[in-house]
């Protein structure tokens, strides 16, 4: 189906007027720049390094003791790591096979925190990731000791749990899995994943219960989002990739008060719509990249796609350039606070309000000092508006890639993750902060 951008976006048209015109550039804005000394120790993505690759991280959040909340990340075929607050890894878990027939090693892509879900009697806290080998989602339950805890993470995902997006095993090895992720939860005690598939447009949730003493998922919904959109000068658009791979979402993350969803289209844009999934969903467009409507080609021997016409303007924003990943919300009082995205292309952060139609603010981008290293290129985020640790106004964390700066390691793929202070954040944007809401149902 072709969307006309007029129609999808009917809150986005407030949004990019404030903005500016389409063609306004990047020069409307300048980031902010914040500083980081604590981040954790590179993942290798080579044999010697077990195949970790950093993607996208959560912060879990002690009940009682902020000191002992802890970083949860994916590593993709390297599986999880688990970090204390001054990044110090206190778990290393294998992306082991599902625990199905015909499981296979898993390969973890995003992670997201659901709290107090019932299990075998009691209220657990869960990691729930995305594993993109085989289609389905794992849990992990979090040691309430949190960071002292000898194993903060242990596997308790329920067995033979159905493929979110594909019939069978045969259609699972084609890879269109299982993806980005982000937790709802709309009332204590009751959650759904909210997951898209690799390599298309697709968006699903699912509830997550107990399954025979562990944890799965039922009520599997999906939804189409948009794919293609008619331009103001009558053409359709369609965001360029390889053949057969259409416009993917990654980046997610749910407003727990409002239920609605934002999500990244990497080459598209910012969606939000309502939960749950169904008619009333209507996306809206909040944002789009600086290239949006640029016609591109698809070469398959550089296997890049490149601009029709070299001087073609669009009708991008400018705050997002191409990939648009990460997505999460820094909760203030009632329908206040803020909604961050990962503007990967030119290794930035975009700031909107979370309130009304997400009015832009501003962005800033992360330099390292004290031998950390910039940020950069980065993938997934996470912030909390909650005190944790010495991070007493919140805390956000950042995938990095860091063969895109100052190389660690000789030729090795290496990632990792950097703790920013929010503090920092919002004294140089000029934001609020504000410590007492948050989208933990524990502290609402």
């Amino acid at each position: 189906m072709t969307y006309p951008l007029t129609a999808v976006v009917t809150a986005g048209a407030v949004v990019a007027a404030l903005l500016g015109p389409p063609h306004a550039g990047a020069a409307t804005w300048w980031p902010a720049v914040v500083t980081t000394d604590n981040e954790t120790p590179a993942l290798y993505d080579d044999e010697a390094g077990g195949n970790a690759s950093g993607d996208d991280p959560a912060i879990w959040v002690h009940p009682t003791d902020s000191h002992r909340s802890m970083v949860i990340v994916t590593a993709k075929e390297g599986g999880l790591r688990v970090y204390d607050l001054g990044s110090r890894e206190l778990q290393s878990l294998p992306a082991t096979e599902a625990p199905r027939a015909d499981g296979a090693p898993g390969r973890y892509n995003n992670v997201d925190i659901a709290y107090g879900i019932g299990l075998a009697g009691r209220r657990v806290d869960v990691a729930v990731v995305s594993d993109r080998y085989n289609d389905q989602l794992r849990f992990f339950a979090i040691d309430p000791a949190g960071a002292t805890a000898r194993t903060p993470l242990v596997e308790v995902t329920a067995a033979e749990q159905r493929f979110l997006f594909n019939p069978d095993r045969a259609a699972v090895d084609e890879e269109h899995t299982a993806y980005g992720l982000a937790v709802w939860q709309p009332r204590p005690g009751e959650a759904y994943a909210v997951v898209t598939q690799e390599g298309t447009t697709t968006i699903a949730t699912a509830r997550i219960g107990e399954v025979g003493g562990r944890l799965g998922y039922t009520d599997v919904r999906r939804l189409d989002m948009p794919g293609e959109f008619r331009l103001p000068d009558g053409t359709t658009w369609v965001p360029c990739d390889e053949p057969g791979v259409r416009p993917q979402l990654e980046g997610l993350a749910v407003d727990q008060a409002s239920g609605t969803l934002y999500a990244a289209q990497e080459d598209v844009g910012l969606w939000r719509l309502r939960l749950p999934l169904g008619p009333d969903s209507r996306p809206q467009l909040v944002d789009r990249v600086r290239d949006f409507g640029i016609h591109d080609a698809y070469d398959s021997e550089t296997e890049e796609c490149a601009p029709i016409d070299p001087d073609a303007k669009g009708y991008g924003g400018n705050l997002l350039t191409a990939d648009a990943e990460g997505v999460d919300i820094y909760y203030g009082p009632g329908a206040t606070g803020y909604l961050l995205v990962s503007s990967q292309g030119d290794d930035t952060f975009a700031v909107y309000e979370r309130q009304g139609a997400n009015r832009a603010v501003g962005s800033f981008r992360v330099r390292g000092v004290a031998g950390v290293d910039d940020v950069n290129g980065s993938d997934g985020l996470a912030v909390t508006n909650r005190p944790v640790g010495g991070y007493r106004q919140g805390l956000f964390v950042t995938h990095d890639e860091p063969e895109t700066g100052p190389d660690v390691d000789g030729e090795r793929d290496a990632t990792n993750f950097s703790y920013v202070s929010w503090g920092d954040i919002a004294r140089a944007m000029s934001l609020k902060v504000d410590t007492r809401a948050g989208n933990d149902p524990r502290f609402r």
